[in-house]
């Protein structure tokens, strides 16, 4: 965790602060540091009532609300080993199976980070399928619309993965980035990053067959960019603290679309751009089916289309308004998903550019 940012952001406690009580969180304990970078430690909330402790863990700062369930259903993400060698990994990955949650995410971080970074890797010049549709993406998105951060607050991008989003976004706006996600072993990914940029991973071949992938990521302006652990449909800042967001593919990935949406909202100042990006793959183990937008009862005027929803949702002078965001801008995108070496999955984006109004 970057203390600079810490410090400029002022996150205040998840679980006690409300619009009208918010309590900050101050840094309680430093047990491993690396310059400006707690690698371990404890943040407190200042609340006397209150004294909640929230980990530092590998420089990520876990900022949830239920943290207790968070780690115990994360257990073996955050306890995960990265010093294997490939050998022994293959083993563990032949003995627990390729539905055990040791290969589930394993399979994960090959896909993202092949995307996210498989750019830099010498050994993917002659990919039939090439790495990068985050990136292009997210660099169609900001054409779509003139995306402009208002005053010199710090940029938030929800659902950041291994990172690749924040980077391009500190690149090209020269301002700090706070990347937020719930998937620890990318969050880890990301973190190692900022401080070193030499890259190691096992990308999927076939199966269980995985090979290991070394090479060093060549980063603009890294010493803006933090990752820290939070929900997006409960963020643990206060109101109009970002200048800017963005949010790749995971609005169909949480319990609550309309509470991130409601979320992204209030972190925003006024007259904030935004970018949502969402291919609306709707799936029971995320979402229940009605926290959905769209996707479900097709006998409605909207015909169960998600598409309509969203723009009702982003059309602030209407009944079903979410704040004060309005939809600018919208085009599809298609996004690759590498599986392994002969299978590709492609889903086609609906890409938003969005602005907050002033009140």
């Amino acid at each position: 965790m970057r203390q600079d940012l810490f410090e400029q952001l002022g996150p205040i406690c998840p679980v006690c602060s409300s619009d009208t009580e918010q309590y900050p969180l101050s840094i309680g304990a430093i047990d491993c540091q690396t310059d400006d970078h707690i690698v371990e430690g404890q943040l407190l909330c200042e609340n006397p009532r209150c004294r909640r402790e929230y980990p530092i863990i590998d420089g990520i700062p876990l900022l949830i609300r239920d943290l207790r369930s968070y780690l115990a259903n994360n257990e073996a993400s955050v306890l995960r080993r990265d010093d294997l060698s490939l050998n022994i990994e293959s083993v563990l990955g032949d003995c627990t199976g390729p539905s055990s949650a040791f290969n589930s995410t394993r399979q994960q971080l090959s896909s993202y980070v092949w995307d996210h970074y498989g750019d830099f890797d010498p050994s993917e010049c002659n990919s039939a399928t090439a790495p990068g549709s985050m990136l292009n993406c997210l660099r169609s998105a900001l054409d779509l619309a003139e995306f402009r951060p208002s005053g010199d607050q710090a940029i938030l991008d929800l659902g950041c993965g291994p990172g690749r989003s924040s980077f391009e976004m500190a690149q090209r706006f020269n301002r700090p980035v706070l990347g937020i996600d719930l998937h620890y072993p990318m969050l880890k990914i990301a973190s190692a990053l900022t401080r070193d940029q030499n890259l190691c991973y096992s990308r999927r071949k076939v199966g269980l067959v995985y090979e290991r992938c070394e090479f060093n990521v060549k980063l603009e302006r890294p010493e803006l960019v933090d990752f820290w652990a939070c929900d997006a449909t409960a963020l643990p800042f206060k109101a109009e603290t970002f200048s800017a967001a963005i949010s790749l593919n995971l609005l169909d990935c949480i319990h609550s679309p309309i509470e991130m949406l409601m979320s992204l909202d209030k972190a925003l100042v006024a007259n904030a751009p935004a970018i949502v990006a969402c291919p609306y793959d709707w799936s029971e183990s995320a979402t229940s089916v009605e926290s959905w937008l769209g996707g479900h009862s097709q006998r409605t005027p909207d015909g169960g289309s998600s598409e309509a929803m969203v723009r009702r949702l982003l059309n602030p002078s209407g009944p079903d308004a979410i704040g004060n965001l309005q939809l600018l801008a919208e085009a599809d995108h298609p996004w690759h998903v590498r599986l392994h070496n002969r299978s590709y999955m492609t889903y086609l984006t609906h890409v938003m550019s969005i602005q907050k109004l002033a009140n």
